[in-house]
């Protein structure tokens, strides 16, 4: 283990490097496997008739169980759309670009790359037409393939003659697409054809030999959304992407589970972003199968139901609403309802702190309430992983008693392959962590200074700087953003401020940049803050602020809707949701709410926002207001927010104004 270094020369203090005691010599690596394309061609190999990537069938307006392509067929067609490829003048290492949701053929499409050594660009398809434009054009991608409902979005952004001249080989789209959006394609002169003829094409040309990539070669070229600014263009070699998938897989060994062909997984988070790709190969590379959402968020749970997946990833904002649906029913159910269930939730969560695993710790527990919940997550599940963004702690101690199988937190970055930390499920001392380093990861922390962050302090606390096989290897086209976030030593600098816990796990207690520094001289870290407001249960979604010119914090708030209806019925406020919304009672309702919530949660007068504004609008990823990933874009939402930020800065000081002068008053 290197040791830690004062600071020196400018330079500031580091910590000692971490590994995992579990696998504290070498990397993990998998027998014959170096590239995707090795990972995949073995799969089909071994697993041939087994399922392998599926859709719900719709017929006659009724959508049907998932029906599976085996790893056979999916390969046939993954040599033909290889060969098609090579026919239409695509070489190795060029970029194609693949646009549109989850489906099996954004996975075939992608696989056919890897075979020939093609780069894929993901082209995030909620990031807006602008964006995509640039990305194209800033990649060099040479051909797109879609889905039939972006075309439209394809036909503007090929308008632009720079864009038109990179894409020159031409567009594919699977699905459907309108015939007013597919003239406006070709209008731009670019070949389009659809997915069946490109399967075509390749079928009936000499199939192509496999191009075999190099474990150093670019696999994918995945652009951050990022909360500023242009995308990032991260450079992920197949050296990362297998390297995470062999710790990953170590992992599991050292806890004692195995996954193989019974095993699937719902393939819901975007494909375009790393936390879903890396699953799914994972999925793919144990001979499980992954079957596919429709792609509307709100028949999910259908969705889960039907394919009963054993591993069920998500992001924060989906068992956020979990938890607010489960403590909603519970809330509004009957008095001896909530008695049985408070008796069951408490009696399991005690026998977990005392080490009892999840499954052994209140067998009448899960008998009598809890299997319900796991029967909403199809009845299968056997892991839960949440990533791509914090948890609070209160939703994930929730989480763990409820769901009825093993649930954690996990951290990681685009830069850094996603999985690298994870917590050890039943370990009670893990609630509120993201655990320990993977296999694959060593890291250590370094100073912050002017946020008062010291790896030497007790307990040792600063950025957390990852190194490994599994990260990046560098931004496209930006050589200084590269030299930027990795220091001389080959540590990944991710911006995020972690803290070791007692038995060396890793906790994410702030950010960096997402600090406001207030008037006052005091620092608040807001992303602490919105976690414990998001569990106030009048809060569906909240963005706090704060001016560095001002001394208090400031919020947007999307109310719940069901929290607010229920609140308006008790108090006489008449109207739907959106004219409740803008009433100032409501207002002053959902305020109150939250500064209780703080106020449990220990929130300091400082982290209590002092006013809010209410709106009905979603922050989401269509309005800009989101990353793919469900975080939220702080500079378009300041942006977005601006006159009603200002609005409320104004207010507070007319109040306390107000105030001032009524003190000073003379006594009448």
């Amino acid at each position: 283990m290197e040791p830690a270094r004062p600071a020196a020369s400018g330079k500031p203090e580091v910590g000692p490097v971490y590994r995992p005691a579990f696998h504290k010599d070498g990397w993990p690596k998998l027998e014959g496997v170096e590239t995707c394309f090795d990972l995949f061609e073995k799969s089909c190999r071994l697993f041939a008739d087994c399922p392998c990537l599926g859709e719900r069938a719709v017929e006659d307006g009724q959508v049907g169980p998932y029906r599976f392509l085996t790893f056979r067929e999916v390969e046939e067609t993954v040599a033909a759309v290889a060969s098609a490829y090579v026919k239409l003048g695509i070489k190795p290492h060029d970029r194609i670009g693949v646009l549109g949701a989850n489906c099996k053929e954004w996975m075939m499409a992608m696989q056919g790359m890897n075979r020939m050594s093609i780069v894929c660009v993901p082209l995030y398809e909620t990031l807006g037409d602008t964006a995509v434009e640039y990305i194209i054009k800033h990649s060099g991608t040479r051909m797109i393939v879609s889905a039939g409902s972006k075309v439209k979005v394809l036909a503007k952004a090929l308008t632009s003659a720079p864009v038109k001249a990179t894409a020159d080989v031409g567009v594919v789209y699977w699905g459907t697409a309108a015939d007013a959006d597919l003239q406006a394609l070709k209008a731009t002169g670019v070949k389009v054809l659809s997915w069946e003829e490109l399967v075509t094409t390749g079928k009936e040309a000499a199939e192509a030999v496999p191009v075999k990539p190099a474990a150093e070669d670019l696999c994918t070229i995945m652009y951050t959304s990022g909360t500023t600014g242009d995308p990032k263009g991260v450079m992920i070699p197949h050296r990362a992407v297998v390297s995470t998938i062999a710790a990953i897989l170590a992992f599991l060994e050292f806890c004692k589970e195995k996954m193989g062909p019974s095993d699937s997984y719902l393939s819901y988070l975007p494909l375009a972003h790393i936390f879903d790709r890396v699953v799914e190969e994972l999925m793919l590379s144990v001979g499980g199968c992954v079957g596919y959402w429709q792609g509307d968020i709100r028949k999910l749970m259908d969705d889960v139901c039907a394919l009963r997946p054993t591993l069920f990833c998500g992001v924060p904002r989906v068992f956020e609403r979990v938890y607010n649906g489960v403590r909603d029913k519970v809330d509004h159910g009957s008095f001896l309802s909530r008695l049985i269930f408070n008796w069951a939730y408490y009696r399991k969560e005690y026998y977990m702190k005392m080490g009892y695993k999840q499954d052994q710790a209140s067998i009448i527990s899960d008998l009598l309430v809890f299997k319900n919940v796991k029967a909403k997550l199809g009845g299968r599940v056997r892991v839960l992983v949440s990533g791509s963004a914090p948890l609070s702690q209160q939703i994930e101690s929730f989480m763990r008693v409820v769901v009825g199988a093993p649930f954690v937190q996990g951290y990681g970055l685009t830069e850094t392959c996603a999985a690298s930390f994870i917590a050890t499920p039943d370990n009670p001392l893990h609630i509120g962590s993201v655990g320990g380093p993977m296999p694959a990861t060593e890291f250590r922390l370094e100073a912050v200074p002017e946020l008062g962050y010291f790896p030497s302090s007790d307990p040792p606390r600063g950025e957390v700087c990852i190194r490994g096989p599994g990260l990046f290897s560098g931004y496209y086209g930006n050589e200084a953003l590269t030299k930027e976030a990795m220091d001389a030593d080959g540590f990944f600098h991710t911006g995020d401020v972690g803290e070791l816990v007692t038995d060396g796990t890793l906790k994410i207690i702030d950010r960096k940049k997402n600090i406001f520094k207030l008037s006052q001289g005091e620092y608040i870290a807001v992303e602490k803050v919105e976690n414990v407001y998001k569990t106030c249960p009048m809060v569906e979604q909240v963005w706090v602020y704060g001016d560095s010119t001002q001394s208090c914090l400031v919020g947007v708030v999307v109310p719940s809707h069901k929290g607010l209806m229920v609140w308006a019925a008790d108090n006489s406020v008449s109207g739907e949701y959106e004219d409740v919304v803008g009433t100032p009672a409501a207002r002053a309702a959902v305020l109150a709410a939250m500064a209780a919530t703080g106020k449990a949660e220990k929130l300091n007068s400082l982290e209590q926002v002092k006013a809010i504004t209410l709106t009905a609008e979603q922050f989401t990823v269509e309005n800009d207001l989101m990353t793919p990933s469900y975080k939220l874009k702080r500079a378009p939402l300041l942006k977005h927010f601006r006159k009603q930020v200002d609005a409320m800065y104004a207010e507070l000081a007319a109040a306390e104004a107000a105030k001032k002068k009524a003190g000073g008053a003379p006594a009448s």
